[in-house]
């Protein structure tokens, strides 16, 4: 298999995650981003939306959108499984990453910062918007999960919202967010942390960090 990302995309770092987790190999293929490289015509072909990640499979299909890359890692090699057992708490650890996914990350990440820039915001007002949207959304997501047992998100074991979870707060910190608002987040990132498989999956231990 190869991974198209960048060291610091968040939505990449998901997928390390998933990977590690289920003890797969990949090859790593680095786009950067605030260079421009995820829309290079050669790069198109395989993601038309010039995103990260991709994912190539062994037989050849390719695979775009970190969640549904994750989800079919996990049908395709189910041990460890990535989501509950249960179907009620299916749902709800699906509705967390989609809390993640779908409403937080898109709105502070590198190309709608890129366009409020281009709109005249002063370089203030760009980090105060990512850290507002990064705030409310995680503020959102920490009452999801406060009657939840833990450690994880979940249970005892991490599933699709703790890939999700993890490097959302780090892109939070890095705008400037006080994250110990938010002590369920930081008791599942805790137990996440602990483990080699989210440890090596960091943004820091990749051969692309700058």
């Amino acid at each position: 298999m190869k991974l198209h990302g960048y060291f610091r995309s968040s939505a990449a770092y998901r997928v390390r995650i998933a990977l590690n987790l289920k003890g797969l190999a990949a090859e790593h293929l680095a786009h950067h981003l605030r260079k421009g490289e995820q829309t290079a015509p050669d790069y198109l072909v395989l993601n038309p939306q010039g995103l990260v990640p991709t994912l190539e499979a062994d037989e050849g299909a390719v695979l775009t959108q970190s969640l549904a890359i994750i989800e079919w890692l996990d049908e395709t090699h189910p041990t460890p499984p990535l989501l509950p057992l249960d179907a009620l708490q299916r749902a709800k650890a699906r509705a967390f990453a989609l809390a993640i996914a779908c409403d937080i990350h898109p709105v502070q990440n590198l190309k709608v910062l890129a366009r409020l820039r281009q709109l005249g915001l002063p370089e203030e007002k760009v980090t105060e918007w990512a850290a507002w949207a990064n705030r409310e959304g995680l503020a959102a997501c920490e009452r999801l999960i406060a009657k939840e047992p833990g450690p994880f998100c979940f249970g005892e074991v991490p599933t699709t919202a703790d890939l999700c979870l993890v490097p959302q707060l780090a892109n939070a910190r890095r705008f400037g967010v006080d994250v110990s608002a938010f002590p369920r987040l930081l008791q599942a990132e805790a137990a996440a942390k602990a483990m080699p498989a989210f440890a090596d999956a960091a943004p820091d231990r990749q051969s692309d960090a700058e």
